[in-house]
């Protein structure tokens, strides 16, 4: 007996379970530091009306990752974001322009494979990956209940269609159902109803991919508040978390939201400096350190205690500086960045900084990795912030 190849055959069997075994959400969300391949594969179709809800083949659709003027997304893109300290990436879909049949939802071949070519440079990387429905406008525009059945349906049908498509994948992949919710130009409060629609969607969402089984029974599937705004879901019982299978309990689920907190410094630029520390150099808003650790206390205290795991899918703080003081503003910037990682990773909630490749100097100027120029860092002070 060769107790030497027996040993061999154990350990590649442990090594293999190891690598196959669902964690929980609270598991797979713990000390994640990810980054969001924003403005690619979400993009309409070239020519297309980017709020158009029409479901189908649009011309050219295959080409919609270079729609909004980035480069395609090559090996090198993914293997800079691993080696510049990441070890997660959101990769934002739109399908509704890959559709080749409305009625079933059935999703073109060519565009599944360049996901699953994406999603495979991920995993080779040893990365963990989120694949969601995104800019799906016939979704995320019409949260009325004159659309939610019918929405239902087609949301159903493809998911159904993307999880089987996925099914092979490990534990590291995610799915996440929909993305900012909204009836458009609203950002506001939402009425009864468009709460309701979000809840009905996200119920939908779990109960599609988990009829496919296999893996996906318990893969980690991660639900949203109205249009990704914390704010809606934590208060007057607006979020209703859906109802998992049986034995699954909360546990491989997330709840997802979205923090460009504060945005007049986040995104908006009004406010140049953020914190205690900086309100000698000019005007801080409100929401400070201490706001933030509430916030996030009151995330944990809602839905960490209830089990399910928490995704802030998308933050950022743009590129925004005034003459004579951008050293200390990038300076800041990098402080407001290792605050929220920081604050974050305390509470096992994973985070994705949205990166647009949108550079220079203003509002949602979100760029690190500048896609046109071999991934050079172009805002280091960002990435300092992330991975200190």
């Amino acid at each position: 007996m060769n107790f030497k190849n027996i040993f061999t055959t154990l350990l590649l069997m442990l090594i293999s379970i190891s690598m196959n075994a669902q964690p929980t959400a609270q598991e797979w969300n713990k000390n994640v530091v990810g980054w969001n391949l924003g403005n690619q594969l979400e993009c309409s179709a070239p020519g297309q009306d980017g709020e158009s809800m029409e479901i189908g083949m649009a011309d050219n659709s295959i080409k919609a990752e270079t729609a909004w003027g980035n480069p395609v997304v090559t090996k090198r893109t993914i293997k800079a974001v691993k080696d510049a300290g990441f070890n997660a990436i959101r990769i934002p879909v739109r399908w509704q322009s890959h559709i080749t049949n409305p009625q079933t939802m059935t999703i073109d071949k060519a565009w599944l494979n360049r996901v699953k070519e994406i999603v495979g440079w991920c995993l080779d990387n040893d990365l963990k990956v989120i694949i969601n429905t995104h800019h799906d406008k016939w979704l995320e525009g019409r949260p009325t209940y004159e659309y939610q059945d019918e929405n239902n349906r087609k949301l159903a049908l493809l998911w159904r269609n993307i999880a089987k498509a996925l099914a092979k994948y490990d534990y590291r992949v995610a799915f996440a159902g929909t993305n900012e919710v909204h009836v458009r130009d609203n950002w506001g409060k939402p009425t009864a109803e468009n709460l309701a629609v979000q809840n009905a969607y996200n119920q939908t969402f779990i109960d599609a991919v988990r009829a496919t089984k296999g893996n996906n029974a318990k893969r980690h599937l991660i639900v949203q508040t109205y249009v990704c705004n914390p704010d809606f879901g934590l208060y007057n019982g607006d979020f209703i978390i859906p109802k998992d299978i049986d034995g699954n309990g909360n546990q491989w689920m997330s709840v997802e939201f979205h923090y460009y907190t504060p945005w007049d410094y986040a995104g908006f630029c009004k406010n140049y400096y953020w914190g205690k520390p900086y309100k000698q150099y000019g005007e801080t808003p409100e929401q400070d350190e201490q706001a933030m650790v509430d916030f996030f206390d009151k995330v944990a205290d809602t839905w960490s205690a209830k089990g399910l795991g928490v995704v802030i899918g998308e933050w950022g703080v743009t590129d925004h500086t005034t003459d004579g003081q951008a050293d200390r503003q990038h300076e800041n910037a990098t402080y407001y960045c290792r605050f929220l990682v920081s604050e974050a990773r305390k509470r096992g909630f994973s985070t994705f900084v949205w990166d647009n490749n949108a550079f220079g100097n203003g509002q949602e100027k979100f760029g690190i990795f500048d896609r046109d120029n071999g991934m050079k860092v172009k805002a280091p002070w960002i990435l300092k912030g992330i991975i200190d």
